[in-house]
């Protein structure tokens, strides 16, 4: 099951840089018309890659969420039939600013997602799920108030109910209400009964380390801001408010995995998924990007590299190949205008990596006092 944010998302095809300013005309092609946020971006890359997926997401009784539900069920109609129509809300929509050669941007309201509660995600609808991913708390009122109380509320009832759980971040506004809320806090009241924590590495800076996030917002690269040892350290700070695995998006330089050393939370988090406990007890591992044969978009591409990573759990892959599942997807992911299109079934996937697929280069320094291994694939394993 995939829970959480879903909306609109309109990219309106620039044909240059767009400068917004007063009384201003930016001519623009045709606009490409998709569903975003996780459980679209998410839940679609698992129904792609072969996974049965359940989406659960909130939208209103307008224009834009026939549209949400039209494109969801145009896929698979039962990726449809668990989303929940709020008659008094607006659907979530954003414009994604996509211009040629730099970072994207967006305009975006929350609209229903707002509304979103742990009630929402009905004990009826977890029977059979072996696996919950729930996603963007920050752009939802209800998940992040109080301290995060529902947040908590909601993983420890489906915690208790049996599956694997996994939670993901997204950008936070600075300016917002959700900018302003203590995510230290918030996460260590909900991590103990999450597996999988999965936020970009500027989503953990904004909430471990302002100083290091101001660095990237100002256009540091990420290699001038983090090394080995504090994505480590980073790590180790997830994993001790009780994730059982820390994996950390680091845009064009990979995924970074990182584990409990703690038998007992490890076991008990494999057991759910039917892993091998012992090849996933203390591990590190950094897969480096695949080479895109083009970039047509990056939006949603990291939701995408979560969802190649939910995919190769389910197959049960130690955590090189999860990691190295994850970034090919991602792959696959900005070869596309929008998050899933592009994404071929896993075969199609795994054949590419099997052909030789190439890698990007990793610019992050992975220090001295650790022996680098590559698999036959090229994935770095850093053991300590």
């Amino acid at each position: 099951m995939v829970a959480g944010h879903i909306s609109l998302d309109l990219y309106p095809r620039l044909l240059g840089p767009a400068t917004l300013e007063p009384g201003r005309l930016v001519v623009v092609g045709p606009a490409t018309i998709s569903t975003g946020g996780v459980v679209a971006n998410t839940g679609v890359a698992l129904h792609r890659l072969g996974v049965r997926v359940r989406l659960v997401g909130k939208v209103g009784s307008d224009l834009f969420g026939r549209a949400v539900l039209d494109a969801l069920a145009s896929r698979d109609s039962e990726l449809a039939s668990d989303m929940i129509v709020s008659p008094g809300d607006v659907t979530s929509y954003t414009i994604v600013i996509n211009p040629p050669g730099v970072d994207r941007s967006f305009l975006h309201c929350p609209g229903a997602n707002q509304s979103f509660s742990a009630q929402d995600v009905r004990d009826e609808l977890l029977a059979g799920v072996r696996l919950f991913h729930f996603g963007y708390p920050p752009l939802m009122r209800e998940m992040y108030a109080a301290g995060g109380a529902q947040l908590r509320r909601m993983f420890q009832r489906v915690h208790s109910a049996g599956p694997a759980t996994s939670l993901d971040l997204c950008a936070l506004d600075p300016e917002s209400e959700a900018g302003h809320v203590p995510w230290e806090r918030v996460l260590s009241r909900a991590l103990p009964f999450v597996d999988i924590f999965a936020p970009s590495i500027g989503e953990l800076l904004f909430i471990l380390d302002r100083p290091a996030h101001a660095q990237l917002e100002a256009g540091a690269e990420l290699s001038a801001v983090v090394d080995r040892q504090r994505l480590a350290e980073l790590g180790d700070v997830v994993l001790g408010m009780g994730a059982a695995v820390a994996a950390i998006k680091l845009g064009d330089q990979g995924l970074y995995l990182r584990t409990a050393r703690d038998t007992a939370r490890i076991s008990a988090f494999c057991d759910r998924i039917g892993l091998a406990a012992d090849a996933w007890l203390g591990r590190e591992v950094l897969a480096p990007c695949f080479a895109a044969r083009s970039v047509a978009g990056t939006t949603g591409s990291g939701d995408c590299t979560i969802g190649g990573l939910l995919a190769a759990l389910l197959r049960g892959e130690d955590p090189a190949g999860a990691a190295t599942s994850a970034a090919a997807v991602g792959a696959c992911s900005v070869e596309g205008v929008d998050p899933a299109s592009a994404i071929p079934p896993w075969p199609d996937v795994a054949a590419r990596i099997a052909h030789g697929w190439p890698r990007l280069h990793v610019d992050i320094d992975l220090g001295h006092d650790v022996t680098v291994e590559r698999d036959h694939v090229g994935t770095l394993m850093l053991l300590p």
